[in-house]
């Protein structure tokens, strides 16, 4: 246990979706590690392991989509963070449209947006990607909650995670 364990175990903070589009191969994945990091200019960092096939084709790619799932969307997440783009269509098992670049944007999330690579950065196990908003959309209604990590304990990873 590390001396920041009993800290982050006391975290419960919205999971993410990251779809992306690059070499004519799509991928996606359930994402932990990401947040808002600078209001101006605004900017978000989603964090990938290297050892997931979503990173392979980001890393390549100059723009990523990020998507806020509902708490009724946890087949969702389990479909993006359970299985692993080396084996599974993810994306012809969910509905999707193409959104800026072509890149799959998930239907029926609270909300995404298309964020512009600005840089890759290299925290540890994990490889930070700074976007900056190109498009995005919310719905109007607020009655849905966020999916929050403490919903998604018993999902397994498709890969190992880190």
């Amino acid at each position: 246990m590390t001396a920041m364990q009993p800290f982050v175990d006391r975290l419960d903070h919205p999971v993410y979706v990251v779809t992306v589009t690059a070499d004519a191969e799509r991928a996606g994945c359930l994402v932990t590690f990401a947040s808002p990091c600078s209001i101006k200019p605004a900017r978000f960092m989603v964090w990938l392991s290297p050892l997931n096939r979503t990173y392979r084709v980001a890393r390549s790619a100059e723009q990523l989509a990020v998507h806020l799932l509902g708490r009724d969307q946890h087949a969702l997440a389990e479909l993006f963070g359970g299985e692993t783009g080396d084996r599974v269509d993810k994306f012809a098992r969910t509905d999707w449209t193409p959104g800026p670049g072509g890149i799959p944007v998930l239907d029926d999330t609270l909300a995404w947006f298309v964020g512009r690579v600005e840089e890759h950065i290299d925290t540890g196990d994990h490889i930070g990607f700074l976007l900056s908003p190109v498009a995005g959309e919310a719905q109007a209604s607020t009655e849905r909650e966020p999916l929050c990590l403490s919903d998604i304990a018993d999902i397994t990873a498709g890969h190992p995670v880190s």
